[in-house]
């Protein structure tokens, strides 16, 4: 959920899920287990499932916060996946963090999760949430338990076979078990893997793959809705957005350019 209140007060309750959330603008202040808290912008509230807890605006304007709500069996997938097994389920014991790195992954992971993101995506950015919850600011988990990592040549080896599979159907919807099984490693280790050789995510890439085919459909004279679907963006708006981020230029510009230079 993504809003800003005012004048609502939360009456004393508690999720079934661990919940996450960041403050943008003003503060909240709310009572849990026992004490009063105050989270102010940029700020991280962390709960553990079923902590009792109430909430109000702390000033006059209100607060803007984004929340998350992340079930156990999640939680433990992607520790699962990072150990190997070894990691204990965390346990927050501070209700309120002032984390920067922490905060930025949630604000990355919530429109991931809300919007029509591509599995890769969603799924990349929550494992990367839950690692830095877990390892920043949990009392246990998997922290105590280092990842299992790939060495040497056995992760060269893992990343170009996410690449191969990545080129040869960077259009289709892909999840990261799908690269895992393909890279024979743990998502988590692949996602290493990748990015030490190749400077990016495997999103990243895949997304990379995708603009460059719609690219190539522009020069042809395909319209940018077209060349959007066909590459595989979700919608005409993603493809626009990331277009001009990685080309400085917008799809149908680039199409009237290509138009004119093969006059």
């Amino acid at each position: 959920m993504h809003a800003h209140f005012v004048r609502h007060v939360f009456h004393p309750h508690s999720h079934d899920a661990y919940s996450f959330a960041v403050t943008e603008a003003g503060a909240q202040r709310f009572t849990c287990r026992g004490a009063g808290h105050t989270s102010a912008a940029g700020m991280v509230m962390a709960f553990n499932p079923d902590d009792p807890h109430d909430g109000e605006s702390a000033v006059d304007l209100g607060f803007t916060y984004r929340i998350m709500h992340i079930g156990p069996d999640v939680v433990r997938d992607v520790l699962d996946d990072v150990t190997d097994g070894r990691g204990a389920m965390p346990l927050f014991a501070q209700p309120v963090v002032d984390d920067p790195v922490l905060a930025r992954a949630l604000r990355r992971l919530h429109p991931a999760l809300v919007g029509a993101a591509d599995p890769l995506v969603r799924e990349e950015r929550l494992g990367a949430a839950v690692e830095a919850m877990v390892r920043r600011t949990a009392t246990r988990g998997a922290g105590q338990a280092g990842p299992r990592e790939l060495t040497g040549g056995a992760q060269t080896r893992a990343a170009r076979r996410v690449r191969d599979l990545l080129r040869a159907a960077y259009a289709q919807p892909l999840t990261a078990q799908d690269l895992a099984d393909a890279a024979g490693c743990s998502r988590f280790a692949l996602y290493r893997a990748f990015r030490t050789a190749y400077g990016m995510s495997p999103s990243d890439y895949q997304r990379l793959l995708r603009l460059r085919h719609a690219r190539t459909l522009l020069i042809g004279g395909r319209p940018a809705s077209e060349a959007a679907t066909e590459a595989g963006f979700a919608d005409q708006a993603h493809f626009h957005r990331w277009f001009v981020r990685c080309f400085g230029i917008t799809p149908g510009a680039f199409r009237r350019a290509a138009a004119v230079g093969g006059a």
